[in-house]
């Protein structure tokens, strides 16, 4: 996607987030926005962090998702293990890939920071398209996300 759909993404998001301090309610309004607003979208969600080192599932958008990810499996939990952004072309290629849902081909996945700089959960994006994702994608969804929750 561009950067003028970009813009209006962030401009909807904002929006509709402005002066709310509920981090799920942020959460569901994120992934409903993003889910919606992209066909390479096949699932759009956030584990959320619930202990050290364990993700769990938070709102999302799509078909089911894992319930639990340990911060030492998968694309969500190497995002989270690292706070570093995850962009996966190829997830059959990605070690420890875990498969919670057959019809993923490529990954997104974002860490998510709250106003102390603590990762509060990471944002999942799948599509089930090979390849789907690019680097403006992570850059300008890296923006969404500091603008809400940090």
């Amino acid at each position: 996607m561009n950067k003028v759909y970009y813009a209006h993404l962030r401009k909807t998001i904002s929006s509709l987030t402005e002066g709310e301090e509920d981090v799920v309610s942020l959460m569901a309004t994120v992934v409903c926005e993003l889910y919606h607003s992209d066909h390479r979208f096949d699932w759009t969600g956030f584990y959320r962090v619930t202990s050290p080192g364990m993700l769990k599932i938070g709102p999302y958008q799509g078909s089911h998702g894992c319930l639990k990810i340990p911060f030492e499996r998968g694309v969500c939990g190497a995002a989270a293990r690292l706070g570093k952004t995850q962009l996966v072309a190829d997830v059959e290629a990605f070690e420890g890939h875990i498969a919670c849902a057959s019809s993923t081909m490529s990954e997104l996945v974002l860490p998510v920071w709250d106003k102390a700089g603590a990762l509060i959960a990471v944002l999942d994006i799948d599509s089930d398209q090979p390849n789907a994702f690019t680097e403006q994608d992570a850059a300008e969804l890296e923006i969404i996300l500091a603008k809400v929750f940090s």
